[in-house]
């Protein structure tokens, strides 16, 4: 049986059909998932893909939580479903509170579009497993509110517990405490980074590496072997 991967689309989504693509090369199932559905339709994990849900007129994913998806989807993950949020999405998830911290403007003040050198942190999560802990990864990097923010003891934490998912290398493009790209909860089925890996999943498209290509062939291989 096909794993089932959601892709949630809401107003302002521009990678939905990106993501979409990189599940299928995979060899998952994409289901497209809309922002007003209160139904998962018992998918097997979601994505919260990047863009600019609702304009980010009030603060960066802080409408996108109250959406109807998210109310199952909260339930869920905190249940155990694997859940990606990639830049957007990660926004979103801070601001559902099933990640710590927040996300703030780059503290250049600039939109910042590059090729993103990133250290793999911790190869366990669900989304991560077919990296190796220290691997090096060149991931394309796209944001106006990037920078990860926490207080001192949610870093210690975070630092301690190995939730640390992937750390920038060589610059940090939007002033990430710690030079943090992303993180995972305790339990490791929910991941959050700023970088988008389905912007890595082809030679030939994007930054002609396939780098994130792995976010998508780990959760398969959790899903199947579960």
């Amino acid at each position: 049986m096909t794993a089932r991967i959601g892709v949630v689309t809401f107003p302002g989504s521009l990678d939905d059909r990106d993501t979409q693509r990189a599940i299928r090369l995979a060899g998952a199932e994409p289901v497209a998932l809309w922002h007003k559905d209160k139904n998962l339709h018992q998918v097997d994990a979601v994505v919260l893909c990047g863009g600019f849900s609702y304009g980010d007129y009030l603060r960066a994913g802080a409408i996108a939580r109250f959406s109807p998806v998210m109310e199952p989807l909260i339930e869920q993950a905190k249940a155990g479903l694997p859940v990606l949020g990639i830049c957007n999405g990660f926004q979103i998830l801070t601001e559902a509170h099933l990640l710590p911290g927040a996300m703030l403007g780059n503290d250049h003040l600039h939109f910042i579009c590059s090729d993103q050198k990133l250290r793999v942190e911790n190869a366990d999560t669900a989304w991560t497993t077919d990296y190796s802990a220290g691997q090096e990864i060149h991931i394309p990097l796209k944001n106006m509110d990037g920078r990860y923010v926490a207080d001192e003891r949610t870093l210690d934490e975070l630092e301690a517990e190995g939730r640390v998912a992937f750390r920038y290398l060589d610059v940090n493009p939007n002033g990430s405490l710690r030079d943090i790209a992303g993180i995972t909860n305790a339990a490791g089925n929910v991941v959050g980074l700023m970088p988008h890996p389905e912007h890595a999943v082809e030679p030939l498209i994007g930054s002609g590496r396939t780098d994130g290509l792995p976010f998508f062939t780990s959760i398969l291989k959790k899903l199947v072997n579960a």
